[in-house]
């Protein structure tokens, strides 16, 4: 989004280059090593550790951290990316305060969980950090398989499938690999340019051809892929975003949350990114919270999320919630808009309260003014153009380890109908996938 006359509260630099840099540095510094003894000293290596059966990806948490504490994180990563070969991303990423860290014997006995992410993150920037890539391909199978999407469940996807002696063409609608890691995340999160850093590492394993701006259904088709491939996992997550539907919803100032987190991850200079003066964003997911706490980051005086739910119903964790107040966001539960007003461009945007009951959600009919020149929509994103699939959800119906309804697709992240929508589980599904493409094509 550019300022322009019709937008006179969004503009650039509301911040100086000083300020910027200190709000966008790293929300969680890395350990250092004595830090990383300490904290690994910590865990108590339970025997059935609750932490590994909350992962996604089943990493062997005592295992890793123990090898930590005995001063081999080269090894400690090794174990941590055999299961999840994004594994640097995902230790900055993951809300591991609902996930290993929330089951930690430590967060249960005392209210202060081993630091499982931070370890992770120590473990795996050692070893990436040394130019070493720790895996070797198997010997060639003759097989080749087409991977759509090259986000989290396409690179976990290629990466297992090249390591298993497979030729793999990764395909992605996008100049840039890296999919939501390196579009969709909050630039505090993974500073330093570390997805692209990831993808560069990841593709040292080899046998992965990178075809970047080609996108299904234009470029590539599924039945092409399908005619010149063994196998297809599709990978390519949501590409669309649903629309408001309200009055006021086409107005100067409205604008995806999507595209304001892209235009920010991709900007060179943060100071030439336009952010209202009074934003307002429509959600309650991780992609509310991350949009609001840059606003805010960016120089917004005021900063709303909208959410038409209760707090305990909101996507994004407590730990996002209480860190997007920290920042200076306003939280207001059990409302939604109902109209943008404006001429020409947004001025406020108009909410009602909801309740719930017998009938599902009901707005109360009491209603209230929030001051806006931005609106930023964050309430859901749509599977693109996708035929010959069933689909369930509005995503793509699979089954088993990604298996989707036309024999020879697989189907993981945020376009199929699996588990949560997070790295880790995209991560997870991927290489699930890819395991049984590799078992199918064998035994066939």
């Amino acid at each position: 989004m550019t300022n322009s006359p019709l937008t006179p509260g969004i503009a650039a630099a509301r911040l100086d280059a000083e300020g910027l840099s200190q709000n966008f540095s790293d929300l969680h510094p890395p350990l250092d090593g004595h830090e990383a003894l300490v904290a690994a000293d910590r865990c108590y290596f339970c025997h059935d550790a609750p932490c590994m059966t909350a992962c996604p990806t089943s990493i062997d948490i005592p295992l890793f951290i123990r090898q930590i504490a005995t001063g081999t994180p080269e090894a400690a990563a090794k174990t941590i990316f055999d299961q999840n070969i994004l594994g640097g991303m995902c230790a900055r990423v993951c809300p591991t305060e609902t996930l290993c860290e929330e089951v930690c014997v430590r967060e249960v006995a005392e209210g202060k969980p081993v630091e499982i992410g931070r370890l992770q993150r120590f473990a795996t920037d050692t070893l990436m950090t040394s130019g070493t890539h720790p895996y070797t391909r198997a010997a060639p199978t003759g097989k080749r398989v087409a991977v759509v999407g090259a986000g989290p469940a396409g690179l976990a996807a290629a990466h297992r499938l090249a390591m298993k002696g497979h030729e793999v063409d990764l395909y992605d609608a996008r100049k840039k690999a890296g999919g939501l890691n390196e579009f969709g995340i909050a630039a505090y999160k993974t500073v330093d340019g570390f997805a692209a850093a990831e993808v560069d590492w990841l593709m040292q394993i080899g046998g992965i051809s990178l075809n970047l701006g080609k996108s299904l259904g234009q470029e590539i088709t599924l039945d092409g892929l399908a005619d010149t491939h063994d196998a297809v996992f599709l990978g390519m997550g949501l590409s669309g975003v649903n629309n408001l539907n309200i009055p006021g919803g086409d107005l100067d100032g409205v604008a995806d949350a999507v595209d304001f987190i892209k235009d920010l991850r991709q900007a060179s200079d943060l100071s030439s990114l336009p952010v209202g003066r009074n934003v307002v964003v429509i959600g309650g997911g991780m992609t509310a919270v991350d949009a609001a706490v840059q606003s805010k980051l960016l120089g917004a005086e005021n900063v709303t999320i909208l959410y038409r739910r209760d707090r305990d119903a909101m996507p994004a964790s407590r730990y996002e919630q209480d860190l997007a107040a920290s920042k200076g966001v306003r939280l207001i539960f059990n409302a939604m808009p109902v109209e943008i007003l404006g001429d020409g461009s947004v001025t406020t945007l108009v909410a009602e309260y909801t309740a719930s009951g017998p009938d599902g959600l009901t707005g109360t009919g009491e209603t209230f003014e929030i001051p806006a020149d931005e609106v930023l929509k964050a309430i859901g994103q749509t599977l693109g153009p996708v035929t010959g699939l069933d689909l369930v959800g509005g995503k793509i119906a699979t089954s088993g380890s990604g298996r989707s309804s036309r024999a020879g697709i697989w189907a993981g992240g945020d376009c199929a109908s699996g588990g949560d929508d997070l790295t880790v589980t995209a991560v997870a599904e991927g290489r699930d996938a890819a395991e049984d493409i590799h078992l199918t094509l064998m035994e066939g």
